[in-house]
């Protein structure tokens, strides 16, 4: 009989592709994913580990197994969800992860909701970027992300997943409050060809989403500034180093010397909850996404432009 928690080791093993990765992964040491990897060897008799170098590979055997505990894992997820939909209850945990300005906008109120409404729910949360939160969603780590994609520039959902729009974060255009298109009501992306620009970090999905839209109008961009925290692009805004695109969503203050000027055409940021499939019928997902979309009222703003129709609707429990 083959153990489910060892299977479950040699899928996050499979996964994260270390013993390291896999132990960070199931929140267990290092020497608990060896022992049970090794117990898992002797149950089915074959190596499933080979040495590669400083680190470990998958045997022949190992992967094969790896691929049936994947489908084992899913299929155990899937009753799960059925058990926790006939209970009607929402128990158990939930492990949520969010981009920066969405934990710092949504997960005070919608955790808040949660802790009141359902004092059976445990939660744990992330900040995550976009496709980092995919990645983590699709490995097992977390059951639901808060991703992100813009109206021009779409994030594609990966099979196994579902997801569903929370809200539509408008953006406006930060800059030093004596520059000369601070008094304006509205701006054009154009007005800036000859601004620098503080940015997100190279490789994120917002950085990428920036230079494209700069470059489709025509704007070849001046990147002068990187920086991850949305409070560190507004100080060196305030400072005088440039503007940049500031989201709505989890803004928080704006520092004096900044002034902050919606954009002509509207720019506005998809926030949607994604979860596994497998997990689609679990009232404490459910119960997730209502209160982060609860949490998104304040920030919510009229679509100005086509929307897409939902990708997939939460199943009814």
């Amino acid at each position: 009989m083959l153990n489910l928690e060892r299977l479950r080791t040699l899928d996050a093993l499979a996964r994260h592709g270390s013993v390291v990765g896999a132990a960070e992964g199931l929140r267990v040491t290092t020497s608990a994913v060896s022992q049970q990897l090794a117990k898992l060897e002797r149950e089915v008799g074959q190596r499933l580990l080979a040495r590669n170098g400083r680190g470990i590979r998958l045997t022949d055997a190992g992967r094969l197994l790896a691929d049936h505990a994947a489908t084992i894992l899913s299929q155990v997820e899937f009753a799960r969800s059925d058990i926790e939909a006939q209970r009607g209850q929402v128990v158990g945990e939930v492990r949520l992860a969010a981009f920066p300005t969405a934990a710092r906008g949504l997960f005070p109120a919608a955790l808040t909701t949660l802790r009141s409404e359902h004092p059976g729910l445990g939660l744990r949360t992330t900040e995550l970027e976009p496709e980092d939160g995919i990645r983590a969603l699709l490995r097992g780590d977390v059951d639901l992300a808060v991703v992100l994609d813009w109206s021009n520039k779409r994030l594609p959902l990966p099979a196994g997943l579902a997801r569903t729009e929370l809200l539509d974060d408008a953006t406006d255009i930060a800059m030093p409050a004596d520059h000369v298109l601070a008094d304006r009501t509205e701006v054009g992306l154009e007005d800036f060809a000859d601004d620098d620009w503080v940015s997100w970090p190279e490789g994120e999905f917002c950085h990428d989403w920036l230079t494209f839209t700069l470059r489709s109008q025509g704007i070849e961009p001046r990147i002068a500034h990187l920086a991850g925290e949305h409070h560190t692009r507004l100080a060196l805004i305030a400072a005088g180093f440039g503007v940049c695109v500031a989201p709505r969503l989890g803004r928080g203050p704006v520092p004096d010397g900044v002034r902050l000027v919606p954009v002509r055409e509207p720019m506005r940021r998809h926030v949607h909850a994604m979860w596994r499939v497998d997990a689609d019928r679990r009232p404490s997902i459910r119960a997730a996404v209502e209160a982060l979309r609860a949490a998104g009222r304040p920030f919510r703003t009229p679509a100005r432009e086509p929307r897409t129709p939902p990708v997939r609707p939460l199943t009814p429990g």
